[in-house]
């Protein structure tokens, strides 16, 4: 295939180099500050680097967008009007699910067939490899584009915006998670206890994800009052060390106003949909 790349910071220099390695054509490149190493990269392929989005994009079959998710929705449009009918445009960035929507809309109307690609790992430790999720009605075509490289090219939806959205999803339980482990490993660190913490948390690597999580979920609820009192011994703990409870103060505040719901309006649900919509409705949705 000939294909075009719009940025050629790590993603877009990344995704460019394995696309030449699988025998595919760069017909050109977009970045107005492009590093000596694309250079070389375009130049070696009988490419040229260009500062905006032209007429040097009717050639290709496939433009793989690698730009800042702040401008993406912005150089789209500013492309659309040199894509030739049936382009395969990959939007590799970081914009918002609703701005990954949109440009799917236009899309449509001038025939062109955009997919969402969002990237759950570090481009700079797994290169080519790194995880993907996919959605787009032609995205099993960007799977099959590839899974030459190696990597894990899932297809979650039909709708471009569904794998960013599961991406920032996932962002939301892996990002906590690190935070959490910040506190908890370094405080268990200041009193040394952190390999003893290990031995005592090797019961939760037992229960698989998904039961963890619908369980926690589902007993949250009724024991919200009791636990939030063990999270606020935690955070003398934590303090007693010389350091400080920012995430803490977040979860005894999740507990406080799941308690305080209960209180007053009482869950008498018996499923995890029940949870999720009892909490939903009383303890996260906006006032």
């Amino acid at each position: 295939m000939k294909f075009a790349v719009l940025g050629g910071g790590m993603v877009g220099s990344c995704y460019t180099q394995a696309l030449l390695q699988q025998g595919h054509v760069l017909v050109g490149l977009c970045d107005l500050q492009p590093s000596n190493q694309i250079s070389t990269t375009v130049q070696e392929a009988g490419a040229q680097i260009h500062n905006a989005p032209g007429a040097w994009l009717s050639d290709a079959d496939v433009v793989l967008s690698a730009v800042f998710g702040t401008v993406a929705h912005e150089i789209f449009r500013a492309s659309l009007g040199h894509l030739k009918r049936g382009t395969l445009y990959v939007d590799m960035t970081t914009a918002d699910p609703l701005e990954m929507k949109a440009c799917a809309a236009l899309a449509r109307e001038t025939q062109v067939d955009f997919v969402d690609v969002a990237i759950t790992g570090a481009v700079n430790l797994g290169g080519a490899k790194t995880p993907l999720l996919l959605a787009g009605e032609q995205a099993q075509a960007v799977q099959e584009l590839y899974a030459p490289f190696g990597g894990s090219v899932r297809v979650v939806g039909s709708n471009p915006g569904e794998a960013a959205s599961l991406k920032l999803l996932r962002s939301i339980f892996t990002k906590g998670m690190e935070a959490l482990a910040v506190e908890c490993l370094g405080t268990a660190e200041a009193m040394g206890l952190r390999e003893q913490l290990y031995v005592v948390l090797e019961d939760i690597d037992q229960t698989p994800l998904r039961s963890l999580m619908e369980s926690m979920v589902q007993t949250h609820i009724p024991h919200s009052g009791r636990r939030r009192n063990e999270v606020i011994e935690a955070q003398h703990q934590i303090k007693a060390q010389g350091l400080l409870p920012i995430v803490s103060q977040g979860v005894e505040a999740m507990f406080a106003a799941t308690a305080q719901a209960q209180a007053t309006h009482p869950y008498s649900g018996t499923s995890i949909t029940d949870a999720l919509h009892w909490l939903n409705n009383r303890v996260l949705a906006s006032k």
